[in-house]
C-alpha cells in the first residue's frame, strides 16, 4: 500500500474511532459536520479535498490551503474542479466514482495556485464506505526534489570517499619527488643555471601538496561541536565579504530573528557560508565593476519540512542570492564535483567543501541559477 494510502486509512480509522481507544469497527457519524469528522486530516502533509458527486468542496485540509493560497473557507462551498487547469477531468473522475466504477482513480493534473504557478500534481480520487470522494493530491515537484536531494546526498558521500582515496594515492608519490628534486638540486653546483629547473619541480610539489592538505582537511579536523547562533555566522561572513568587496556590492541582510540556536560546529559553517558567498562575489565581477552588485544573506524556518529522506518538524533555510550571470549550464549539474569550476584559475573545490561541511550537519544544499539570479539555499534541521 502506498504510503499516502496507508495514512489515509489510518486517519480513517482515528475520525471513526474518535477520542474512544476501544477497537471497534469503522462506522460514519452523520451528526458531525464535515469539519470535526476530517479534521484528522489536517495531520498529513499531503494534500486533501473531501467533495462531494458535483464537486463542490466539504473539507479541505490545512496542507492544501497552504498550497493552493486561499483560506478553506473559500475552498469549501465552491467547485473543486474549477481549482485545476483542466476541470474536465476530475469532474470525469467524480461521476466515475458516483457510478461506483472504481475504487480508486488515479492521473496526473495542474493545481492553480494564487500569484504562483500551477503546482503538477498526482490525483487520486477514492470513495469511502460512507460515500464520501476523497481528492488527494500528490505534488509532483516533492518527489522531483526527493529525487534530487537523494542524489546530493549520494554525491556528497562519493566525493568524500573519492578526496580521501585520491588525496591519500597523491601524496606518497609527491613526497617523493619533492625529496629526490631537492636532492638533485644540491648535486647541481657545478651547473647553477639547472636549479631552476628543480626549483619549478618543488615549487610545483609544493603546491600539489598544498591542494590535497585542502581536500583532506574536512576529514582531518574533528567536529567541534557548540551552540550555535546562525545569523553570528552571517556576520561574520557579511563582514569578510564587504572588507574585500567594498565598493560596487550591496549585502542585504535578511533575517528572521526567530530562528533558534542549534548544536554545530561554527567554524565549518562560516567557511562553508564563506565558500559560498566568495563564490558569487566572483560570478559578480562584472556588475561589482559597474557599480549594482547584489548579495542577500536570507535567514527562514521551514516546518514539516522532508530532505535527506526524513521528515523534520523545523529546519533551518539559510539563502545566499546574488544576481549574477548564474552558474554556467556545462556545470550546473556538476558544481558539487570536486575541481568543476567556473571560473578561470578556481580551484573548484569552495563548494564541494561547503558542501562536505554542511552535510557533517545532517543537512543540504540546493542550488537554484538562471541569469540573474542564483540562490543557494543550505538546509539544516534545527531542535
Amino acid at each position: 500500500m502506498p504510503a499516502s494510502a496507508a495514512s489515509w486509512a489510518a486517519c480513517q480509522v482515528a475520525l471513526a474511532r474518535g477520542n474512544d481507544l476501544t477497537p471497534r469497527p469503522a462506522v460514519a457519524h452523520p451528526e458531525l459536520s464535515a469539519a470535526e469528522r476530517y479534521k484528522a486530516l489536517d495531520l498529513l502533509a499531503t494534500l486533501v479535498a473531501v467533495v462531494d458527486d458535483e464537486g463542490i468542496a466539504r473539507f479541505a485540509n490545512a496542507a492544501l490551503e497552504d498550497a493552493l493560497g486561499i483560506s478553506r473557507r473559500a475552498i469549501i462551498g465552491a467547485h473543486f474542479q474549477n481549482s485545476f487547469a483542466q476541470p474536465g477531468q476530475l469532474r470525469g473522475a467524480l461521476k466515475a466514482a458516483g457510478n461506483s466504477d472504481f475504487s480508486a482513480l488515479r492521473y496526473d493534473a495542474h493545481l492553480l495556485r494564487v500569484a504562483r504557478d500551477a503546482l503538477p500534481v498526482h490525483v487520486i480520487v477514492s470513495l469511502t464506505e460512507t460515500r464520501d470522494i476523497i481528492v488527494e493530491l500528490l505534488p509532483l515537484e516533492q518527489q522531483a526534489r526527493q529525487d534530487r536531494e537523494e542524489r546530493l546526498a549520494e554525491q556528497a558521500q562519493a566525493n568524500k570517499e573519492l578526496i580521501r582515496n585520491l588525496a591519500h594515492e597523491i601524496k606518497n608519490p609527491l613526497g617523493g619527488i619533492r625529496g629526490a628534486a631537492q636532492l638533485l638540486e644540491l648535486e647541481m653546483d657545478e651547473a647553477p643555471e639547472l636549479k631552476e629547473y628543480t626549483k619549478v619541480i618543488i615549487g610545483e610539489a609544493d603546491r600539489l601538496q598544498s591542494l590535497v592538505d585542502r581536500l583532506l582537511a574536512p576529514h582531518r579536523k574533528a567536529h567541534v561541536v557548540g551552540d550555535v547562533n546562525i545569523h553570528e555566522v552571517c556576520e561574520r561572513v557579511r563582514a569578510l565579504i564587504v572588507a574585500e568587496f567594498p565598493v560596487g556590492l550591496t549585502v542585504v541582510q535578511d533575517y528572521d530573528a526567530s530562528i533558534p540556536e542549534f548544536r554545530g560546529d561554527q567554524e565549518q559553517l562560516i567557511q562553508a557560508l564563506l565558500n559560498i558567498a566568495h563564490n558569487a562575489c566572483q560570478a559578480l565581477a562584472e556588475r561589482i565593476a559597474k557599480g549594482d552588485a547584489r548579495l542577500i544573506f536570507r535567514t527562514r524556518v521551514a516546518r514539516q519540512i522532508t530532505f535527506g529522506k526524513q521528515r523534520y518538524r523545523l529546519a533551518l533555510e539559510l539563502h545566499v542570492i546574488d544576481n549574477g550571470p548564474g552558474v554556467p549550464e556545462t556545470i550546473k549539474d556538476r558544481i558539487f564535483y570536486p575541481l568543476v569550476s567556473g571560473r578561470e584559475g578556481g580551484s573548484g573545490l569552495g563548494l564541494t567543501l561547503a558542501q562536505t561541511f554542511v552535510h557533517q550537519h545532517q543537512g543540504l544544499i540546493e542550488c537554484d541559477s538562471e541569469p540573474g539570479l542564483t540562490d543557494f539555499n543550505i538546509l539544516i534541521p534545527l531542535p
